[in-house]
């Protein structure tokens, strides 16, 4: 459990340096930056913790039991924003506000009492991205599974999450020192940028540049959360949800596999876009290929996918394909039917949308992540399954596969940047990521010769002479060469069988990898990230599936 709460503040620090922060950073920066002692800024970080982890695991169900509407917290905290705001406008309003505090705490006003208040706003408007460890709080939190454990993780996320605010709330005090000494409007000003935030919140105006921005924090969470370490206990965490069990089974003349019959949507509260709210049935989608997508409506990772939704709906939606959005939602406020359906207007969503506001649906898949995506055959059959935002190039040609349709694919930018390092990378056609092959055209399930890109972009892969591509495996004939241009400290490849592989980088000869079973290979290690191309001449007897970074 230890290590759990590692990851978990890890996860939480992730979160802070990532797009989600771009809401609550200008409140944080004016918020600390108001005050000339160093304690507003703690006040402001310890009630951002307590509201957040309080909320997050009580809000939904606190109230239910009074019944309000489930955004009545969100909408309080964005109407105390404003006031606090007018405090900073108005000094004569701010002292009044605070004078209880300062009573209270013998300290100067505003260290605690108005520094507190703001955080315990912000932790009900802090929408974080979803990974792992938030959507494990909020599924068990949902269900009203809180127990000593759970409120731990989530303190654990908070509190990474409140680290970096208090830097930035600290950095933004110091930074704001002579101005404050100086300048008579620095002040009302920072009243000003507090309240255009929240009217930012308000009109989710903030979502358009967290989602061009991308999700530059992929790879952290990839080795954080996203483990094998941390899925384990996560999972042990939430306890089996009773849902399907995907497991493989193939499909004679596919290289697309069998996983589970689809279960069917249960739960459901609201069905929106379907006429007259009519619920649908995995049965009653019988002839069509479904895709199911779990998604819910502040989820900046999600809402990056929808381009590629509605490319996919518009180009195939003739030819028989259909999208279920399952609106499973993180927060309180996601839960009230107006907003999902304001949020659907708004995204332009114009496929079925399911609230699935008990997560029966989601139980029912087994589903753990924000976004993920099935995708059912005509038959009601599961044949593939996506978590995240990448593999939109092999989630298309699966569709078009079950389709079977030709011609050209869709264009959307895929906006999961690959800054940090190269994300991983699969040999095999099942899996391969068709947005980052260059060279020869593609010949599946039986051998085919290749010619070596001349030059290959970064995260790009390209094959070389002889090879057969076929379900997860690239398997080698004569001359056959596998070139790679990666970002990253460390490169592994995975491989089975016997033989030798001779490596070079930039031209530069790498001691040979010796090949003797089914196993993860070191390509190379360092303290430092490089950039270059690795070019790898494979022999007969090798099998390649992947490669993975460090």
């Amino acid at each position: 459990m230890v290590l759990l709460l590692g990851i978990s503040f890890l996860a939480g620090v992730i979160t802070a340096v990532s797009p989600c922060v771009l809401p609550v950073l200008p409140i944080v920066l004016a918020g600390g930056a108001v005050s000339q002692t160093r304690r507003r800024p703690f006040a402001i970080v310890a009630g951002l913790v307590v509201s957040f982890t309080v909320f997050t695991l009580s809000a939904s169900a606190l109230l239910m039991a009074l019944g309000l509407p489930q955004d009545t917290l969100r909408n309080i905290a964005i109407a105390l924003l404003f006031v606090v705001a007018a405090t900073l406008l108005v000094p004569r309003l701010g002292m009044v506000i605070e004078a209880p505090f300062t009573r209270l705490s013998r300290r100067p006003s505003g260290d605690l009492g108005g520094g507190f208040i703001l955080g315990l706003c912000l932790g009900l408007v802090f929408v974080p991205c979803a990974g792992p460890v938030l959507a494990t709080v909020s599924v068990l939190s949902a269900e009203h599974r809180v127990g000593f454990r759970l409120v731990l993780l989530t303190l654990f996320y908070a509190a990474g999450a409140g680290l970096v605010l208090l830097l930035v709330a600290l950095g933004g005090q110091r930074v704001t020192r002579r101005l404050r000494q100086t300048r008579s409007w620095w002040r009302p000003a920072l009243g000003v940028v507090m309240a255009a935030a929240a009217f930012a919140i308000i009109f989710n105006l903030d979502q358009t540049l967290q989602t061009d921005l991308g999700s530059y924090t992929t790879a952290l969470q990839r080795h954080t959360e996203e483990s094998g370490f941390a899925a384990k206990h996560l999972a042990s965490l939430r306890g089996s949800s009773g849902g399907v069990t995907l497991k493989q089974h193939a499909v004679p003349h596919s290289n697309l596999p069998r996983y589970a019959a689809a279960p069917n949507f249960t739960g459901i509260s609201d069905w929106l876009n379907t006429p007259h709210g009519r619920p649908l049935t995995i049965a009653g989608l019988r002839g069509k290929v479904v895709l199911i997508d779990f998604w819910t409506y502040s989820c900046i990772n999600c809402l990056r996918t929808i381009p590629h939704l509605k490319a996919w709906y518009a180009a195939y939606h003739k030819d028989g394909l259909d999208i279920v959005g399952v609106h499973t939602p993180e927060f309180a406020f996601e839960h009230v039917p107006s907003n999902v359906e304001s949020a659907v207007q708004r995204l332009g969503v114009t496929w079925p949308v399911a609230l699935d506001n008990d997560y029966a649906t989601w139980n029912a898949w087994s589903n753990q992540y924000w976004p993920s995506d099935y995708l059912v055959d005509q038959r009601g059959e599961v044949r593939a399954y996506s978590f995240g935002e990448t593999d939109y190039a092999k989630t298309e040609d699966d569709i078009r596969q079950l389709l079977g349709v030709t011609g050209r694919m869709t264009h959307v930018a895929n906006l999961t940047p690959t800054e940090l390092q190269t994300p991983e990378t699969y040999l095999g056609p099942q899996r391969l990521d068709r947005s980052r092959y260059v060279g020869s055209r593609l010949v599946l399930n039986r051998r085919a010769h290749y010619r070596l890109a001349g030059s290959v972009p970064a995260n790009y892969i390209s094959y070389g002479g002889t090879w057969t591509l076929s379900g997860q495996t690239a398997t080698p004939g004569r001359g056959a060469f596998l070139a790679l241009h990666y970002l990253a400290k460390d490169v592994y490849i995975v491989l089975s069988g016997h033989g030798r592989l001779a490596v070079t980088r930039d031209g530069k000869p790498l001691p040979p990898i010796e090949v003797d079973g089914a196993k993860l290979y070191t390509v190379l290690s360092g303290s430092a990230r490089t950039d270059g191309v690795l070019r790898f001449s494979v022999p007969p007897g090798v099998r390649a599936y992947s490669f993975t970074f460090g």
